[in-house]
């Protein structure tokens, strides 16, 4: 199997970030998908270049890839979840929210991350979409730059519910942003399943070109709920096919498991998801 595959810290927030790295290592997973929050890597804590570089060394020891995702839930408001966003109507509150992605691309560089994943967020009440699209323009320019500056790619995720919710949706902000070279894609199989038109091996096609980041979970059609393997409707070994070609079209990044909401079971999951993904991959058959 070429996929290199990972697995979210964010669906291991009951374990250590020391722990959880040796856990991926042993169960033979290749990458990480690293969400920055207060248990794990804290990016608004003190003496965050020594802890970075404790973390790299551990990556490093462990022969893990990463990419850093920046979905934490209360990172930057202890009430509102994924507030503020890089929509809101506040303009020094969207900027706490780009301040943190740029503080997220230089994480990943000192990390050595292969990108920095993020979504839009929800456009706020009485906001017409016109007007929401040019507020995430002008938030998203710095982490354009700071992205350009440290060569981590930004790879953007369409989030059901979200203004940018869907493959179509990615495609219009890149046609409103110019198509600048660091804006890349996050690619949710879940969320394909759940929403876009076409089935999600023929999502993994069309988004080949603009992918730097993979999610994976399963998922049952029109209901976003993140599902270990088995448990939803997606037919994986096509899913996995697909995800297998992508190295002939430059793709270097990791398909990460996305369970954010079983770290109860956490351990357990990264062990049995890991015995799914290689028993249904194409070097099995």
């Amino acid at each position: 199997m070429t996929i290199r595959l990972g697995y979210g810290t964010n669906g291991l927030t009951d374990l250590r970030l020391d722990d959880a790295l040796g856990l991926l290592a042993d169960l033979g997973y290749d990458g990480v998908g690293l969400t920055l929050d207060h248990m794990h890597l804290d990016p608004l804590a003190p003496d965050l270049a020594a802890r970075t570089g404790q973390v790299a060394s551990r990556l490093q020891d462990l022969g893990l890839g990463v990419t850093v995702e920046t979905g934490a839930r209360y990172v930057l408001d202890p009430r509102r979840k994924h507030g503020p966003s890089l929509l809101d109507p506040d303009p020094e509150a969207r900027a706490a929210r780009t301040r943190l992605l740029v503080r997220a691309l230089d994480i990943a560089a000192d990390l050595g991350a292969h990108a920095v994943h993020c979504f839009s967020g929800i456009t706020p009440p009485d906001t017409t979409t016109g007007t929401a699209w040019q507020r995430l323009l002008g938030s998203l320019a710095p982490v354009l730059d700071a992205a350009d500056r440290t060569g981590i790619p930004l790879a953007i995720e369409p989030e059901p519910g979200h203004l940018l919710a869907d493959l179509a949706g990615f495609h219009h902000l890149r046609v409103l942003s110019g198509d600048p070279p660091p804006l890349g894609l996050t690619l949710d199989i879940g969320h394909c399943q759940c929403l876009e038109p076409a089935p999600p091996a023929d999502c993994v096609r069309a988004a080949a070109p603009w992918l730097r980041h993979v999610q994976i979970e399963d998922m049952r059609r029109g209901i976003h709920e993140h599902l270990p393997f088995g448990d939803g409707e997606i037919d994986f070994p096509p899913v996995l096919e697909a995800l297998d070609t992508l190295g002939a079209t430059g793709y270097q990044g990791l398909t990460v498991v996305e369970l954010p909401r079983h770290s109860h079971a956490g351990p357990e999951l990264a062990r049995t998801s890991m015995e799914f993904l290689r028993k249904h991959s194409p070097s099995s058959r």
